[in-house]
């Protein structure tokens, strides 16, 4: 059950976004009782929370299967950044840690899935550079965080400003590709 809240409130939320949705919604989206969400959740904000650290760590695993093929840095680089920058479950998360700064109490689910993040991302990194036999010094655990702080700097501006997906991949590959030389 507690799956099942989890997949129907991300999509409503992705959908309507964290205020447009009620735990009635969520509830019968999911087949279930509004006293279920506050069961396993205890609130909407937090549901709202793990829904959208599950999510980026979903958007995550796609982008990497999306970059397994990649056969140069530049080709892996491109495949991840189109696979994260504009995916739905960002900006939930970009959402979730602006909630956060309001509920410190949900910070730990911030933490870890930050934590998840950047060691997934070092360990999907570092086996692609060997198994490719790409070479350099790259330090694979700085290359993951420095990955995603610019990809949720990206798209809470994209959020802010209306950029468009295609002007931020491009801004992102620009920024990847500054970082690499430097």
């Amino acid at each position: 059950m507690r799956s099942r809240l989890l997949d129907a409130a991300v999509e409503l939320f992705k959908d309507k976004g964290p205020a447009g949705v009620s735990v009635a919604d969520i509830a019968a989206a999911a087949g279930a009782y509004p006293s279920q969400i506050t069961y396993y959740f205890r609130t909407k904000e937090a549901l709202f929370v793990e829904a959208a650290c599950r999510e980026v760590l979903y958007v995550a695993r796609r982008a990497e299967e999306a970059a397994a093929g990649a056969a140069t840095g530049r080709d892996y680089n491109r495949r991840l950044v189109e696979a994260v920058v504009g995916a739905p479950g960002l900006a939930l998360f970009v959402e979730a840690l602006s909630l956060v700064r309001r509920r410190q109490d949900l910070a730990p689910l911030i933490e870890r899935t930050f934590e998840r993040l950047h060691a997934q991302g070092e360990r999907a990194y570092a086996e692609t550079r060997a198994r490719r036999g790409w070479s350099g010094h790259a330090d694979t655990a700085a290359t993951a965080r420095r990955f995603w702080t610019l990809a949720l700097g990206l798209a809470l501006r994209e959020g802010a400003t209306g950029a468009t997906t295609a002007e931020e991949v491009e801004e992102m590959l620009r920024l990847l590709q500054h970082g690499e030389t430097a």
